[in-house]
C-alpha cells in the first residue's frame, strides 16, 4: 500500500508557518513540517508564489481524526488555502 501525501496549499508564508505549527501540535509530529515555496505555473512574479505544507501519512494509515482529509482541508481553508492529495513517495 502506497502512503498518502497531503499537500496543504496556502497563500503566504505566514499562513504556511502557522499551519505547520498547528499540524505538529494536532498530529503529535516530532517536528514541524517545513513550508515550501512554489511558483504558479507561468508566473514570473514572486508575489504569485504559493506556499505548501507537505505531510506524508504514516505507513499503514491512521484512524486519527486529525489525519482525515476533511480535517486537513478544513485547516487549510481556515487560512484561505486548500488541500490536495496524491500518492506518497
Amino acid at each position: 500500500m502506497t502512503p498518502e501525501r497531503h499537500v496543504l496549499v496556502l497563500p503566504d508564508r505566514d499562513a504556511a508557518d502557522e499551519v505547520a505549527a498547528e499540524l505538529a501540535e494536532r498530529l503529535g509530529l516530532p517536528e514541524e513540517p517545513r513550508p515550501v515555496r512554489e511558483a504558479l505555473a507561468g508566473e514570473d512574479d514572486a508575489e504569485d508564489a504559493q506556499w505548501l505544507v507537505v505531510l506524508d501519512a504514516p505507513e499503514g494509515g491512521t484512524d486519527e481524526a486529525a489525519w482525515r482529509p476533511e480535517s486537513l482541508a478544513a485547516l487549510a481553508e481556515a487560512y484561505d488555502g486548500w488541500l490536495e492529495r496524491e500518492a506518497g513517495p
